[in-house]
Protein backbone atom coordinates (compact mmCIF):
# COMPACT_ATOMS: atom_id res chain seq x y z
CA UNK A 1 0.00 0.00 0.00
CA UNK A 2 1.38 3.71 -0.85
CA UNK A 3 2.10 5.63 2.24
CA UNK A 4 -0.89 8.54 2.42
CA UNK A 5 0.01 11.95 1.22
CA UNK A 6 -0.48 13.38 4.96
CA UNK A 7 1.76 11.21 6.79
CA UNK A 8 4.27 12.36 4.04
CA UNK A 9 3.77 15.65 4.78
CA UNK A 10 4.59 15.48 8.16
CA UNK A 11 7.67 13.23 7.83
CA UNK A 12 9.22 15.73 5.62
CA UNK A 13 8.39 19.00 7.78
CA UNK A 14 8.37 17.43 11.14
CA UNK A 15 12.35 16.93 11.13
CA UNK A 16 12.87 20.39 8.90
CA UNK A 17 11.50 22.14 12.10
CA UNK A 18 13.42 19.89 14.26
CA UNK A 19 16.49 21.09 12.63
CA UNK A 20 15.55 24.70 12.72
CA UNK A 21 14.11 25.03 16.28
CA UNK A 22 17.56 22.98 17.06
CA UNK A 23 19.66 26.02 15.36
CA UNK A 24 17.96 28.69 16.60
CA UNK A 25 18.06 27.79 20.42
CA UNK A 26 21.80 26.82 19.94
CA UNK A 27 23.03 30.31 17.99
CA UNK A 28 23.34 33.00 20.02
CA UNK A 29 21.97 35.45 17.56
CA UNK A 30 18.12 36.20 19.02
CA UNK A 31 18.61 39.88 19.36
CA UNK A 32 21.62 42.08 17.53
CA UNK A 33 22.51 45.38 19.06
CA UNK A 34 24.45 47.81 16.80
CA UNK A 35 25.59 51.45 17.44
CA UNK A 36 26.53 51.20 21.00
CA UNK A 37 28.22 54.32 22.80
CA UNK A 38 31.64 53.92 23.38
CA UNK A 39 32.46 51.42 20.93
CA UNK A 40 33.42 51.50 17.33
CA UNK A 41 30.96 51.37 14.70
CA UNK A 42 31.34 48.45 13.11
CA UNK A 43 30.93 46.66 16.79
CA UNK A 44 27.40 44.61 17.30
CA UNK A 45 26.70 42.66 19.99
CA UNK A 46 24.54 39.21 19.18
CA UNK A 47 22.34 37.98 22.43
CA UNK A 48 21.31 34.37 22.44
CA UNK A 49 19.00 32.75 25.31
CA UNK A 50 22.33 30.87 26.23
CA UNK A 51 25.41 33.49 25.99
CA UNK A 52 26.58 36.83 24.35
CA UNK A 53 28.63 37.49 21.27
CA UNK A 54 30.45 40.77 20.01
CA UNK A 55 31.37 40.47 16.80
CA UNK A 56 33.38 43.31 14.43
CA UNK A 57 31.91 43.71 11.14
CA UNK A 58 35.05 44.83 9.17
CA UNK A 59 36.94 42.23 10.13
CA UNK A 60 34.22 39.58 11.03
CA UNK A 61 36.44 38.67 14.04
CA UNK A 62 34.00 37.36 16.99
CA UNK A 63 34.25 36.98 20.59
CA UNK A 64 31.31 35.05 22.76
CA UNK A 65 31.01 34.62 26.48
CA UNK A 66 31.29 37.93 27.59
CA UNK A 67 29.74 38.39 31.03
CA UNK A 68 26.24 39.82 30.87
CA UNK A 69 26.63 43.29 32.90
CA UNK A 70 23.12 44.79 32.07
CA UNK A 71 21.54 41.41 33.85
CA UNK A 72 19.77 40.06 30.50
CA UNK A 73 19.29 36.63 31.04
CA UNK A 74 17.60 36.98 34.56
CA UNK A 75 14.73 38.49 32.47
CA UNK A 76 11.57 36.33 32.07
CA UNK A 77 11.47 35.98 28.59
CA UNK A 78 14.86 34.74 28.05
CA UNK A 79 14.46 32.20 31.29
CA UNK A 80 11.09 30.88 29.78
CA UNK A 81 12.50 30.66 26.02
CA UNK A 82 15.37 28.17 27.62
CA UNK A 83 12.89 26.20 29.09
CA UNK A 84 10.29 25.73 26.66
CA UNK A 85 13.12 25.43 23.87
CA UNK A 86 14.83 22.46 25.16
CA UNK A 87 11.22 20.70 25.94
CA UNK A 88 9.68 21.51 22.59
CA UNK A 89 12.93 19.89 21.33
CA UNK A 90 12.56 16.69 23.49
CA UNK A 91 8.63 16.35 22.34
CA UNK A 92 9.69 16.71 18.60
CA UNK A 93 12.07 13.81 19.46
CA UNK A 94 9.30 11.61 20.53
CA UNK A 95 6.89 12.88 18.40
CA UNK A 96 8.85 11.45 15.59
CA UNK A 97 9.24 8.30 17.51
CA UNK A 98 5.85 7.77 17.34
CA UNK A 99 4.99 9.21 13.67
CA UNK A 100 8.10 6.36 12.45
CA UNK A 101 6.20 3.31 14.20
CA UNK A 102 2.66 4.41 13.12
CA UNK A 103 3.32 5.08 9.53
CA UNK A 104 5.59 1.99 9.24
CA UNK A 105 6.81 2.28 5.98
CA UNK A 106 8.03 -1.61 5.89
CA UNK A 107 4.97 -2.41 6.01
CA UNK A 108 1.31 -2.45 3.99
CA UNK A 109 -0.85 -0.67 6.42
CA UNK A 110 0.20 2.13 8.78
CA UNK A 111 -0.87 2.38 12.06
CA UNK A 112 -3.80 5.69 12.13
CA UNK A 113 -4.16 5.42 15.42
CA UNK A 114 -0.38 6.12 15.90
CA UNK A 115 0.32 8.41 13.57
CA UNK A 116 -2.51 10.50 14.47
CA UNK A 117 -1.40 10.78 17.85
CA UNK A 118 2.20 11.66 16.62
CA UNK A 119 0.44 14.68 15.12
CA UNK A 120 -0.52 16.04 18.14
CA UNK A 121 2.54 15.96 19.55
CA UNK A 122 4.33 17.47 17.24
CA UNK A 123 1.60 20.09 16.71
CA UNK A 124 2.45 20.47 20.84
CA UNK A 125 5.92 21.14 20.24
CA UNK A 126 5.20 23.34 17.69
CA UNK A 127 3.30 25.54 19.66
CA UNK A 128 6.11 25.15 22.87
CA UNK A 129 8.47 26.83 20.83
CA UNK A 130 6.44 29.87 19.40
CA UNK A 131 5.14 30.85 22.42
CA UNK A 132 8.62 31.75 23.83
CA UNK A 133 10.13 33.19 20.47
CA UNK A 134 6.79 35.48 19.96
CA UNK A 135 6.74 36.38 23.68
CA UNK A 136 10.98 37.37 23.28
CA UNK A 137 9.92 39.08 19.81
CA UNK A 138 6.87 41.11 21.72
CA UNK A 139 8.98 42.28 24.55
CA UNK A 140 12.16 42.64 22.16
CA UNK A 141 12.93 46.38 22.71
CA UNK A 142 12.32 46.05 26.33
CA UNK A 143 15.25 43.92 27.50
CA UNK A 144 18.29 45.16 28.94
CA UNK A 145 20.69 47.02 25.88
CA UNK A 146 23.25 49.66 26.38
CA UNK A 147 21.55 53.43 26.32
CA UNK A 148 21.33 54.80 22.07
CA UNK A 149 21.85 51.47 21.32
CA UNK A 150 19.87 49.94 17.77
CA UNK A 151 18.01 46.58 18.58
CA UNK A 152 17.14 44.38 15.32
CA UNK A 153 16.03 41.14 15.00
CA UNK A 154 18.28 38.15 14.76
CA UNK A 155 18.72 35.25 12.31
CA UNK A 156 17.78 32.90 15.48
CA UNK A 157 14.75 34.53 15.90
CA UNK A 158 13.60 34.23 12.48
CA UNK A 159 14.50 30.12 12.11
CA UNK A 160 12.82 30.00 15.19
CA UNK A 161 9.66 31.08 13.51
CA UNK A 162 10.36 29.11 10.25
CA UNK A 163 10.71 25.76 12.52
CA UNK A 164 7.62 26.10 14.76
CA UNK A 165 5.33 26.68 11.93
CA UNK A 166 7.07 23.61 10.08
CA UNK A 167 6.44 21.63 13.27
CA UNK A 168 2.81 22.79 13.19
CA UNK A 169 2.07 22.57 9.35
CA UNK A 170 3.27 18.75 9.99
CA UNK A 171 1.88 17.81 13.32
CA UNK A 172 -1.64 19.05 11.38
CA UNK A 173 -0.62 16.90 8.69
CA UNK A 174 -0.16 13.67 10.48
CA UNK A 175 -2.90 14.33 12.76
CA UNK A 176 -5.72 14.10 10.03
CA UNK A 177 -4.51 10.43 10.05
CA UNK A 178 -6.87 10.06 13.14
CA UNK A 179 -10.27 10.42 10.75
CA UNK A 180 -8.76 7.38 8.88
CA UNK A 181 -8.52 5.35 12.26
CA UNK A 182 -12.61 6.53 12.80
CA UNK A 183 -13.75 5.66 9.60
CA UNK A 184 -12.05 1.86 9.96
CA UNK A 185 -13.57 1.85 14.16
CA UNK A 186 -16.84 2.78 12.41
CA UNK A 187 -16.89 0.11 9.79
CA UNK A 188 -15.54 -2.77 12.06
CA UNK A 189 -18.41 -1.52 14.47
CA UNK A 190 -21.08 -1.75 11.31
CA UNK A 191 -19.52 -5.39 10.07
CA UNK A 192 -20.02 -6.68 13.77
CA UNK A 193 -23.44 -5.03 14.36
CA UNK A 194 -24.39 -6.43 11.05
CA UNK A 195 -22.65 -9.04 10.39
CA UNK A 196 -25.34 -10.59 7.07
CA UNK A 197 -24.25 -7.10 4.94
CA UNK A 198 -20.93 -8.37 4.92
CA UNK A 199 -21.38 -11.67 3.31
CA UNK A 200 -22.76 -12.36 -0.13
CA UNK A 201 -26.50 -13.61 -0.29
CA UNK A 202 -27.90 -16.99 -1.50
CA UNK A 203 -27.75 -17.33 -5.13
CA UNK A 204 -31.67 -17.60 -6.27
CA UNK A 205 -32.44 -20.32 -9.27
CA UNK A 206 -35.23 -18.31 -11.19
CA UNK A 207 -37.65 -19.91 -12.69
CA UNK A 208 -38.80 -20.06 -16.74
CA UNK A 209 -42.18 -18.24 -16.01
CA UNK A 210 -40.16 -15.59 -14.57
CA UNK A 211 -37.46 -15.39 -16.65
CA UNK A 212 -36.92 -11.95 -18.35
CA UNK A 213 -38.15 -11.81 -22.26
CA UNK A 214 -35.12 -11.46 -23.79
CA UNK A 215 -33.79 -14.82 -21.94
CA UNK A 216 -37.48 -16.72 -22.74
CA UNK A 217 -37.18 -19.18 -26.05
CA UNK A 218 -39.03 -18.45 -28.74
CA UNK A 219 -41.87 -20.32 -30.57
CA UNK A 220 -41.01 -22.48 -32.99
CA UNK A 221 -42.17 -20.85 -36.27
CA UNK A 222 -42.77 -22.40 -39.41
CA UNK A 223 -41.92 -20.83 -43.40
CA UNK A 224 -43.31 -23.92 -45.20
CA UNK A 225 -47.05 -25.12 -44.93
CA UNK A 226 -45.50 -28.47 -45.68
CA UNK A 227 -44.25 -28.63 -42.17
CA UNK A 228 -47.29 -28.02 -40.34
CA UNK A 229 -48.84 -30.73 -41.79
CA UNK A 230 -45.78 -32.73 -40.94
CA UNK A 231 -46.00 -32.08 -37.40
CA UNK A 232 -49.84 -33.12 -37.42
CA UNK A 233 -48.97 -36.15 -39.02
CA UNK A 234 -45.96 -36.87 -36.63
CA UNK A 235 -48.85 -36.40 -33.56
CA UNK A 236 -51.23 -38.52 -35.35
CA UNK A 237 -48.96 -41.68 -35.38
CA UNK A 238 -48.57 -41.29 -31.85
CA UNK A 239 -51.93 -42.21 -30.74
CA UNK A 240 -52.97 -45.39 -30.42
CA UNK A 241 -54.94 -47.62 -33.09
CA UNK A 242 -57.70 -49.99 -32.65
CA UNK A 243 -55.28 -52.69 -33.48
CA UNK A 244 -53.18 -51.74 -30.02
CA UNK A 245 -56.03 -52.53 -28.08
Amino acid sequence: MRTPSVMIVGLVLGPCGLLLNLISTLTPCWRQVSRISGKPIDVVYQQGIWELCQETQSTRQRQCGLADELGYFPTQPVQVAKGLMVSSLVVTLLGLVVAALGVRCWQEEPHYLLAGLSGLIIFASGLMSLIPISWYNHYLSALPAPAGSTLEVGYSLVLGYLGSCLELIGGFSLALSLHQCCQECRRKKTTTKYPHRSQPGPATVSSPDFMPRSQKPAPKSFSNPVDVLEGERSFSRSLPCDSDL
